[in-house]
């Protein structure tokens, strides 16, 4: 049987643009924690925003961009994967299983840290989409004092309020605390899968004598008769 080999536009631009972008975003995000905040939170927003069109684009974009056309069954990405290791070459025009896999992997992954982000952004400076309004933080301030005088008046004790007040300290410190260890484990959790995303692609690209990065490049593959 002879192989037709074809040119084929499989990636759009918003993928081939959006995949690049994202890179750099959570690269520069990812390095500028602490000592570049301004710009680590616009790195985020960028991965947000990128975040969004890509999931919208999953049910509205190209024939390959949805994920209609690359999610798998488990025991479908389990057979890839064992003929992968076995070297038995399977040839996919959009995602492989284990590819589709990983960009949904990735997508929470990614969606989880951007939403944990923003959550600490609003705890630690009351800035971001999660932030309270001006109203809603003296009308706290304002029940706050509230309830600290009436304990004062009514235990009698001038050392209530104080111990009142450092009490909603700790539990506005433990919150903070709580949304930074989520933030960064879902962080290292993304740098982990984006390693493994690296390892794939080369040997995906290795074993199925594919240029995978070429494709997100070009946007085009090509492709014969065993392509599926």
């Amino acid at each position: 049987m002879t192989n037709d080999n074809k040119t084929l536009k499989v990636w759009e631009p918003l993928i081939r643009i959006g995949h690049w972008t994202l890179v750099i975003a959570f690269f520069t995000a990812y390095f500028t924690e602490d000592d570049f905040m301004s710009l680590h939170v616009w790195a985020g927003y960028v991965v947000g925003a990128y975040l969004l069109i890509r999931i919208l684009w999953g049910f509205v974009g190209g024939k390959y961009a949805r994920f209609s056309n690359f999610v798998y069954s488990p025991v479908k990405i389990i057979g890839y994967l064992k003929n992968m290791i076995t070297r038995k070459p399977q040839h996919y025009i959009g995602h492989n299983p284990a590819g589709g896999a990983m960009v949904i992997a990735l997508l929470f992954s990614l969606s989880a840290t951007t939403l944990t982000g923003l959550k600490l952004y609003a705890v630690e400076d009351n800035k971001g989409p999660f932030a309270i309004s001006e109203k809603q933080t003296m009308t706290q301030i304002q029940a706050s004092s509230l309830i600290s005088v009436a304990k004062a008046e009514d235990d009698e004790n001038e050392g209530e309020e104080s111990v009142l007040i450092d009490h909603e300290q700790e539990t506005d410190k433990q919150g903070e605390e709580y949304w930074e260890e989520l933030h960064e484990i879902f962080a290292n959790l993304t740098l982990l899968l984006v390693f493994l995303h690296i390892f794939g692609v080369v040997a995906s690209s290795y074993i199925d004598k594919e240029k995978l990065v070429k494709a997100m490049l070009t946007g085009k593959k090509d492709i014969d008769n065993t392509y599926q």
